[in-house]
């Protein structure tokens, strides 16, 4: 399991985004990457923290970025969650867990004291030339995007 700090070249990847496109993360160099890591499409939690993206869009690429996430759910699944909440960024696929392991968000979690291994709610803000600037851990949604906001505008 990866563990990526602040200055590390974030990990390259090739993945099929909800339009059915492959994309790479050097695809997009030469700006900001705002890059999340979620558990599950269609959820309370998760469609939170996408709206909140979605929302907050205009003032993220003003800031000269763009924003990336990433899940295990299969394309069909992002095409659905994208249409449903009219979501306008690259939601992209990552069925086999290569990326989430490389990203280290894949980890054992509890759940009503149940465990298990599952996705761990992450933010990496990534600088135009590829390396990470910024992690955001465990990301509680409330509050969030301001967070991302604030790092952006620095």
């Amino acid at each position: 399991m990866a563990v990526l700090k602040i200055g590390n070249k974030a990990p390259n990847f090739l993945l099929q985004s909800n339009d059915g496109k492959t994309h790479a993360l050097k695809d997009f160099f030469g700006k900001k990457i705002v890059l999340f890591f979620y558990p599950k499409d269609d959820t309370p939690t998760c469609t939170k923290q996408v709206c909140s993206f979605r929302d907050n869009l205009s003032g993220i690429e003003e800031k000269g970025a763009v924003v990336i996430g990433i899940s295990p759910d299969g394309i069909k699944s992002h095409n659905k969650f994208v249409l449903k909440y009219k979501l306008n960024f690259q939601i992209l696929s990552d069925e086999t867990k290569k990326v989430i392991k490389k990203y280290g968000v894949w980890n054992k979690k509890i759940l009503f004291g149940r465990k298990y291994m599952g996705v761990v709610r992450t933010t990496y803000i990534i600088n135009e030339e590829g390396r990470i600037s910024h992690i955001f851990p465990k990301v509680l949604v409330n509050g969030h995007i301001n967070k991302v906001l604030k790092v952006l505008a620095e």
